[in-house]
């Protein structure tokens, strides 16, 4: 955790935003990642999803299944659907998303947009076309399934 919280203050000194995650394998790290949001202009560059791309990358693999997650702050819901994608079955974090929210970080509409979907558009069109590709993929012999 030390590693984690570690990172997430060298990224504020670097201009980044304040969090830091690791992602450990029997004991060493596999995967270091910072907030980069702001100085990658990459939405998705949060601390979590930064190390798990990198501990994929160098176990040569898109499932983390013997791995766990080390975090500065409880993670946001778009990298807890990273970590469950990741298949890595625990995280242990620091700072609560309350401590979060105390510095504006509030991840609170997320939540409630999740059961809401409102300030989103979604509306459905071609699904007889796509439905073709998931045939396909379905029927495939040589997938690889995840």
């Amino acid at each position: 955790m030390q590693a984690a919280i570690d990172i997430s203050l060298k990224s504020v000194q670097d201009g980044g935003g304040p969090f830091g995650a690791v992602v450990v394998q029997d004991g060493r790290i596999v995967g270091m990642g910072n907030n980069q949001v702001t100085l990658s202009n990459d939405p998705t560059a949060h601390a979590e999803i930064m190390a798990i791309r990198e501990a994929c990358q160098r176990l040569n693999t898109f499932q983390l299944t013997d791995c766990e997650l080390y975090t500065s702050c409880e993670p946001c819901p778009m990298c807890f659907s990273a970590i469950y994608w990741a298949r890595i079955k625990k995280i242990y974090y620091a700072n609560t998303q309350q401590d979060a929210a105390d510095i504006g970080f509030d991840d609170a509409v997320l939540y409630q947009e999740l059961q809401d979907r409102k300030s989103v558009v979604l509306e459905q069109f071609m699904r007889k076309e796509a439905l073709k590709v998931f045939k396909i993929w379905s029927e495939k012999k040589d997938k690889t399934v995840y």
